[in-house]
């Protein structure tokens, strides 16, 4: 697995800990967030959509890569653009090295 699927995986566990941390430890359940999640997760299941497959890291487990994404996806399309700028820049620093 190269340095970016590292760090990708970083950023997904990230978003899925700020999720936890609304919901369970500030005890904030705000029905936005749970549409957003809910919203993102099903968008990504209906279409397919498995960032993780985009970025040749694939899972034997069905729908993980897309609920994933989903809640990429839920985090907004700042959220999304700016990861995909990220590692776009950290997958060419790898292939240089």
């Amino acid at each position: 697995m190269e340095y970016f699927g590292l760090f990708f995986l970083a950023v997904i566990v990230e978003g899925v800990i700020t999720y936890i941390n609304q919901f369970f430890v500030k005890g904030v359940l705000k029905w936005e967030m749970v549409f957003s999640i809910l919203l993102g997760v099903f968008v990504a299941v209906a279409y397919g959509a498995d960032m993780l497959a985009m970025v040749g890291m694939k899972t034997p487990i069905p729908l993980v890569g897309s609920i994933l994404t989903g809640i990429l996806i839920s985090r907004g399309s700042n959220y999304v653009f700016d990861l995909i700028k990220t590692l776009t820049s950290a997958r060419g620093n790898t292939k240089s090295k």
